[in-house]
């Protein structure tokens, strides 16, 4: 039986790749996107629901960037693995890297994937499903805890 649709906090500065990752994961109607955050600090706010995020749903899911204005990727990673409230949350790396280095050390501070943004549209729409259909349907995530 399909699960309610996944809530996700899209972190990632650059609008092309926010409306393409919108876009690409409307189709899918088993993702949310629920929110969008340009930097690091503001990705920390949203998820420790400080200042004008104080209401804001806690995401099922954070798909972080690597390369941010403030702090990056790596940063936020670090900082929510850190927090005895985040840390059970799941995040994917989905960036435009694809260097060895950044793949290892995305694992290495606890990301659960690490996804490479394909520049074409088809593409990063494929990705999106397939993308969708794993973490909503068959991925164990735990609850959120507002």
């Amino acid at each position: 039986m399909p699960r309610q649709p996944l809530d996700i906090l899209l972190v990632d500065d650059n609008d092309d790749d926010i409306l393409l990752v919108r876009e690409s994961f409307e189709e899918a109607r088993l993702v949310n996107i629920i929110h969008v955050v340009r930097d690091g600090e503001e990705a920390m706010k949203y998820l420790r629901r400080e200042g004008k995020y104080k209401k804001a749903k806690p995401p099922g899911m954070v798909l972080l960037d690597i390369n941010m204005p403030k702090k990056n990727g790596f940063e936020v990673l670090e900082e929510m693995k850190a927090d005895p409230h985040l840390r059970q949350m799941p995040v994917v790396i989905l960036t435009t890297s694809d260097r060895e280095d950044d793949i290892i050390k995305s694992y290495s501070n606890g990301a659960c994937s690490f996804i490479t943004k394909p520049v074409n549209f088809d593409k990063l729409k494929e990705v999106a499903r397939h993308f969708s259909l794993y973490w909503a349907l068959v991925a164990e995530i735990p609850p959120v805890k507002p």
